[in-house]
């Protein structure tokens, strides 16, 4: 074979390979340790785990975050100054370091936080000791990792769009470290990223929606995983609820089967109180029902779903009555429900209350709690209680008679009422006659249980925010709430709820007629009734319902779930033969579309690597062959370098193959192919 047409074949040979040459994993460098922790590199490492560490920020301590600023900035200065790096026996020391600030910031090594911290730092340390490929390796991969533990905190759209990204940048560092061509720019790596993350998606989809799934976690989140949760407590004092108020996180959301109640009929049971100090409330242990407690049906029931939010205790908030539940639900005798395990992620449940029913039961046990009192407490709110009795012998207009009190004397309902005294009960029906629910809830408690009326106090929340786009109830904090049930005889368990008697529109409009939502329109100096008002509770809306279908179909997405939607249709989820099938024919669809879409690519890959091709050839013709090891970028800069006459035509040109290869512009192919034509005549 002629020199000439050797070259030109080895000039066709190596175009043809260049694209697959500059991507696959440099293991030969590796192996001939040409390896290098470039500038390029380095710094793609260093922001891709600042991008990741950048949410942990407010969740890990200053001194942390300082740590991986000090220790990345090391490693740039190093790279672009030439800044000499630790030694061995000075990383071990600043590692013990790292491990014993962390053990003195948290008290202990173990857990979410103690963990994100330490790693959050030594991803710092893992960046100055970065100078071979398998480090580089490792750094990408606890990237990677890190990733997953800002899901341990958010999980919510934006977290997940940011973490996407973030993921890119981190698939654009490995491109980058297993790349042999430097120079190429960012926007065409992460071009390529995307391109390969847009190919995954199909895939990912078809696994996420027919994979068989398993209830319940595949493995268990460290003590603290939910430690910043918040909420109604398990005991109750005067101003536990009212600091609530202040809160506009969502509790639950409630779909309901038909027309959704009014406000005034939505009390969502939770923790039942029957014991008190002259203070504070308690429920004590809650007691499992061996059989459910007596209830005498009247009415059709409600049919809800509810979703509720971690708050990693047992309870489940159900409207009164609850009348039918799931496996994994136990009712208490109080009628409370309570989950079988801890409700740490989000979970829906499926409920039915009888709103008219009758809670007819209560042990000789109960009775006796629901009279007790503390000796010596309240002496006012007893008198006055024995004054009613003495006129008053029926049960009923005694509640009615405590209910006018309420509503005749100046009470009034407010958010921040005064400190009361050693006894706080007296002090507020005598003196101070301003509180929240859970002064009114408790007042009202003593003195039915004074006149030997037994009555208890629940807890919970009530109302709700209808959310007109999605057609469900949102449950916030601020709707915490606290009510009193009494019991009559024959009518059994009757709610009575004194805050009404003071503020009706609180009950009856919900707590956002009462005081203003710290996140409302009001909050942000708009007018209540205004077109801007208006908007802003539209988009609020809007946000939600993508939020609530984001938590349903998304992260809500188990094995009941992938039932319901499979048997749509007309598979069954418990059978893995329908879903294998079912399987193979998504994978059979995606891999015919991926096909179709490479190839309609390779034809414009194919043109490009032919002009590429016959670019080689041109140069080598006048002395600069390409070696096989050689990329597009080095070999431009070395033929810039020997023949600065061609300095500008060949780096123009290779810099457009580089886009080509690497952004996939298919419509400039064309421009390219004459480019690289007209190219002949200036080399004569």
């Amino acid at each position: 074979m002629p020199p000439l047409d050797r070259a030109l074949a080895r000039c066709i040979d190596t175009s043809v390979c260049a694209p697959w040459r500059s991507l696959e994993p440099a293991m030969m460098d590796a192996e001939t340790r040409d390896w290098q922790p470039t500038r390029e590199r380095t710094t793609w490492l260093t922001v891709s785990l600042a991008l990741v560490l950048l949410p942990h920020v407010t969740r890990i301590p200053v001194w942390v975050s300082i740590g991986f600023v000090v220790l990345a900035y090391w490693r740039i200065e190093h790279v672009y100054r030439g800044v000499r790096l630790p030694g061995r026996w000075t990383r071990v020391l600043l590692s013990l370091v790292i491990v014993t600030g962390v053990f003195m910031s948290y008290g202990t090594l173990f857990g979410r936080s103690a963990g994100i911290a330490a790693l959050a730092v030594l991803a710092g340390m893992k960046l100055l000791e970065t100078d071979t490929l398998r480090d580089a390796h490792s750094a990408v991969f606890l990237g990677f990792f890190l990733v997953i533990t800002n899901f341990l905190y958010s999980q919510s759209i934006p977290t997940g769009l940011y973490m996407l990204l973030v993921v890119a940048v981190i698939a654009g560092t490995l491109v980058s470290i297993n790349t042999r061509d430097e120079g190429v720019k960012a926007q065409a790596r992460l071009r390529y990223v995307g391109g390969m993350l847009v190919q995954a998606a199909p895939l990912a989809l078809f696994l996420f929606v027919l994979f068989p799934r398993i209830p319940g976690p595949l493995w268990g989140l460290p003590k603290d995983a939910h430690s910043a949760v918040s909420g109604l407590s398990d005991s109750m004092s005067p101003g536990t609820i009212s600091q609530l108020t202040q809160s506009s996180e969502v509790t639950f959301r409630v779909e309901f089967e038909g027309p959704i109640p009014a406000s005034a009929d939505l009390y969502w049971r939770g923790p039942v109180f029957t014991h008190t100090d002259g203070r504070t409330w308690s429920g004590g242990e809650p007691r499992i029902a061996l059989h459910p407690p007596e209830i005498r049906t009247v009415g059709q029931p409600l049919v809800y779903a509810l979703t509720l939010e971690p708050h990693s205790q047992h309870w489940v908030f159900a409207l009164d009555v609850p009348a039918a539940v799931q496996r994994e639900i136990r009712m208490t005798e109080d009628y409370q429900l309570l989950s079988t395990r801890r409700v740490r992620e989000r979970r829906r449940f499926e409920l039915r209350s009888l709103p008219n029913a009758i809670m007819t039961s209560m042990s000789p046990n109960q009775r006796r709690a629901a009279l007790a009192l503390p000796d010596g407490a309240h002496p006012k709110t007893r008198a006055l209680a024995a004054q009613w009795r003495e006129s008053i012998r029926d049960d009923a207009k005694l509640v009615a008679t405590a209910l006018d009190y309420f509503r005749n004397q100046p009470f009034y309902y407010t958010l921040k009422p005064p400190l009361l005294a050693a006894d706080p009960v007296d002090d507020f029906l005598f003196e101070s006659r301003r509180g929240f629910c859970e002064h009114y809830a408790s007042a009202f408690t003593v003195l039915m249980r004074s006149a030997g009326i037994p009555t208890r106090i629940v807890t919970g929340y009530q109302g709700g925010n209808v959310n007109p786009l999605g057609g469900y109830v949102i449950v916030r904090q601020r709707d915490a709430h606290a009510w009193a049930e009494v019991w009559l005889g024959e009518r059994g368990w009757v709610r009575i709820d004194p805050t009404a008697a003071v503020s009706p529109q609180r009950i009856e409009l919900g707590m956002d007629a009462t005081l203003p939502d710290p996140i409302g329109p009001a909050a942000l100096g708009i007018e209540a009734d205004g077109n801007i008002a208006n908007l802003v509770r539209r988009l609020r809306h809007g946000w939600d319902s993508v939020n609530n279908s984001w938590n349903q179909w998304v992260l809500g997405y188990g094995a009941i779930r992938q039932q319901e939607l499979l048997s749509r249709f007309g598979l069954n989820a418990g059978d893995w033969r329908s879903l294998l099938l079912a399987l193979l024919v998504a994978l059979g669809v995606a891999l015919i579309v991926v096909a179709f879409w490479l190839d309609r690519r390779a034809k414009s890959s194919d043109r490009v690597t032919r002009a590429y091709a016959r670019l080689c050839a041109k140069l080598a013709r006048v002395g600069f062959e390409r070696s096989e090891q050689e990329g597009p970028v080095a070999f431009s800069q070395r033929v810039a370098r020997e023949c600065p006459p061609l300095a500008d035509a060949v780096t123009a040109l290779f810099d457009r193959y580089v886009a080509l290869r690497y952004a996939d512009l298919s419509d400039d192919v064309a421009e390219f192919e004459k480019a690289v034509g007209s190219f002949r005549a200036h080399l004569r």
